[in-house]
C-alpha cells in the first residue's frame, strides 16, 4: 500500500507532464546518431536545477529510459546506432527494415524495451541489496574475464569468417590503447599529438566505424535505402505480439542478463546488449538467420539495454558507484539537490527513491504508446524522404554527435578517419562491429588485467587471482561454453543425422 502512495505522487499532473516530456525528448535525442544517453541526460541536467529533487530525478529518469529505446530507431532504419547501447540492434534490425519489415522491427523493439525496463525496475525494488553485495564480489580479475566474455561475441558476429572477425576485434583492442594508460600513466601511440592523449572516445569511434560507411554507401549506390512496402501495415501489433509470445524465454533471459550486467560498475547497456545477443545466438536453433533479420536479435539487444537503466541505479543508490555513465549524471543531480547517497538513502530519503522508481515505471509503460506512434511516423518519413535530403541530414547529425561529447574538433577528424578505414577494410570482408567491440571493451580488459596482475604479484599468487575465485571461474565457464559449445552441438547433430540416414 505504501508503494501505491509513491506511485500516486509520481502520477501528479506536474510530474506526469514532465515524465511524458522526458520520454519524448529522450526518444528524439536517442534516435539521433551519436547523441548517447549520457549526452541526453547531461544536456537536460541544467533544466533540473530549479526543480525539487524528486521532480528533477523523474525528468532525468524519463530522458534516460526514452533515449535508451530511441537508439533503436536509427539502428533499425538507417543502420547507425543512435546510442552505443543499440549497436547489437543493427545486426538484425536493419536487415528486417531492408526487406520491408522496419515497422515490425520497431514494434518488437518497443515491446522488448518496455519488458526489459519493467524487469530492471522490479530487480531494483526487490533485490537491490543482494545484487549490490554481489557486485562487490567483482574485482579486477572478474572485470577482465567479463571483458573477455564480451569479446567472445566476435565469434557470433563473424560466423563463417572468424579469422577476419578476430583480426577486426584485435584492431579495436589496439585502437583502445591509444592515449594515456589507465594504470601506468604512460602515453602510447600519440605520435606527440596532444589531442590523442585522451585516446579515442567510444562515441566518435562508434559513429565513425558504423555510421560513416553507411553514409558512403548511401552516396555510392543508386537504389533506395529501404524497400517500400506494397501496402501500409500500420503498427503490426498482432504479428508482433505473436512473435513475442513465441520468444518469451528470450525476453526473460535477455532482461536478466541486462540486470546482472547493469549492476556492474562501468559495464553498461552496450556490453549487456552484446552479451545478450551472443547468448540468443548461442541458444537459437536458427543460427543461420542471425545477422539476416532474425527478430530474436532485436529482442535480445533491446531487452538487455533497457534492463540496465534501473539495475545500473542499484550500485549508484546503494554504494554511490555509478553502474552506467548516465547514472553518473543522475548521481550528480542528486548531490546538487542535497540527497545523500549510501545505505541510509532508503530510510532517510525513501520518499524520493520510491517516487523516482514509480516514475521510472510510468515512463517505461508510456514508452509503449509514445514509441509506437513516433516509430510509425519516423518510419514513414524515412521511407519517403529522398537520398538528397537524407544523406546531408545524417551527415550533419554524425558531425554534431562526434563533436558534442567533448566539444573537440579533433573528434570529428578521428570519426572521419575511422569511418574511411572501416569502409575500406569492409570492401575486403573485415567487419566493423568487432572493431567497435574491441574499442569498447579494451580499457575494461586492460585495467582489470593490469590491476589483477599487480595484486597477484603482491600476494605472490597470480594464478589464484585470475583462476582461483568462484565468480571468475563461472565467467570462464561461460566463455568456454560460448566458444566451443555451438561447434560441439553442431557436430553431434551432424553425426546423428548421418547415423539416422
Amino acid at each position: 500500500m505504501e508503494f501505491l502512495h509513491y506511485f500516486q505522487a509520481a502520477m501528479s499532473p506536474g510530474n506526469l507532464t514532465l515524465i511524458i516530456a522526458g520520454v519524448v525528448v529522450g526518444i528524439v535525442l536517442g534516435a539521433l546518431p551519436g547523441l548517447s544517453s549520457t549526452f541526453s541526460c547531461a544536456v537536460m541536467l541544467p533544466l533540473t536545477f530549479s526543480m525539487v529533487p524528486v521532480t528533477a530525478l523523474l525528468f532525468l529518469g524519463a530522458v534516460y529510459m526514452g533515449s535508451t529505446y530511441g537508439g533503436a530507431y536509427a539502428a533499425i532504419l538507417i543502420n547507425t546506432p543512435g546510442t552505443p547501447q543499440s549497436i547489437a540492434t543493427t545486426f538484425d534490425g536493419f536487415p528486417m527494415a531492408q526487406r520491408g519489415d522496419g515497422d515490425l522491427a520497431l514494434t518488437i523493439a518497443c515491446f522488448a524495451s518496455v519488458i526489459g525496463g519493467v524487469i530492471g525496475i522490479a530487480a531494483f525494488v526487490w533485490v537491490a541489496p543482494p545484487l549490490a553485495v554481489f557486485a562487490l564480489k567483482f574485482g579486477p580479475a572478474e572485470f577482465f574475464w567479463l571483458a573477455m566474455f564480451g569479446l567472445t561475441v566476435i565469434a557470433t558476429l563473424c560466423e563463417g569468417n572468424l579469422i577476419k572477425g578476430l583480426m577486426s576485434g584485435f584492431l579495436g583492442l589496439l585502437l583502445s590503447t591509444i592515449g594515456v594508460s589507465v594504470v601506468s600513466g604512460d602515453a602510447r601511440f600519440t605520435f606527440e599529438t596532444t589531442a590523442l592523449l585522451a585516446g579515442i572516445h567510444i562515441i566518435p569511434g562508434t559513429i565513425g566505424l558504423l555510421c560513416v560507411p553507411v553514409i558512403i554507401d548511401l552516396v555510392a549506390t543508386r537504389q533506395r535505402h529501404l524497400d517500400m512496402p506494397t501496402t501500409s501495415k500500420g503498427f503490426r501489433l498482432a504479428e508482433s505480439l505473436r512473435l513475442s509470445w513465441h520468444r518469451k524465454f528470450n525476453f526473460a533471459r535477455s532482461s536478466v542478463i541486462g540486470v546482472l550486467v547493469g549492476i556492474l560498475p562501468a559495464a553498461g547497456g552496450a556490453i549487456a546488449s552484446l552479451v545478450s545477443y551472443s547468448e540468443a545466438y548461442r541458444s537459437s536453433p536458427e543460427k543461420e538467420s542471425f545477422g539476416k533479420g532474425n527478430p530474436d536479435g532485436v529482442i535480445a539487444s533491446e531487452s538487455a539495454n533497457n534492463a540496465t537503466v534501473a539495475s545500473g541505479l542499484i550500485p549508484t543508490f546503494v554504494l554511490g558507484i555509478p553502474g552506467t555513465p548516465p547514472d553518473a549524471v543522475i548521481l550528480g543531480a542528486m548531490l546538487v539537490h542535497g540527497v545523500q547517497i549510501g545505505p541510509k538513502l532508503f530510510t532517510n530519503h525513501a520518499d524520493v527513491v520510491y517516487t523516482f522508481v514509480s516514475g521510472l515505471l510510468i515512463a517505461t509503460l508510456l514508452m509503449l504508446p509514445i514509441g509506437l506512434v513516433m516509430g510509425r511516423y519516423i518510419y514513414r518519413f524515412l521511407l519517403r524522404v529522398p537520398k538528397t535530403f537524407l544523406v546531408p541530414m545524417i551527415t550533419l547529425m554524425t558531425l554534431i554527435g562526434a563533436f558534442a561529447i567533448r566539444n573537440n574538433y579533433f573528434d570529428i577528424v578521428i570519426m572521419l578517419a575511422l569511418g574511411i578505414l572501416a569502409w575500406g577494410i569492409g570492401r575486403f570482408g573485415f567487419p566493423a562491429a568487432p572493431i567497435v567491440l574491441g574499442l569498447l571493451l579494451g580499457p575494461i580488459a586492460e585495467q582489470g588485467f593490469s590491476q589483477a596482475l599487480i595484486i597477484g604479484n603482491a600476494k605472490n599468487d597470480v594464478f589464484g587471482i585470475f583462476f582461483g575465485r568462484p565468480v571468475s571461474m563461472i565467467i570462464i565457464g561461460f566463455i568456454v561454453a560460448t566458444l566451443f559449445l555451438p561447434g560441439l552441438l553442431n557436430r553431434l547433430s551432424q553425426r546423428r543425422a548421418v547415423a539416422h540416414a
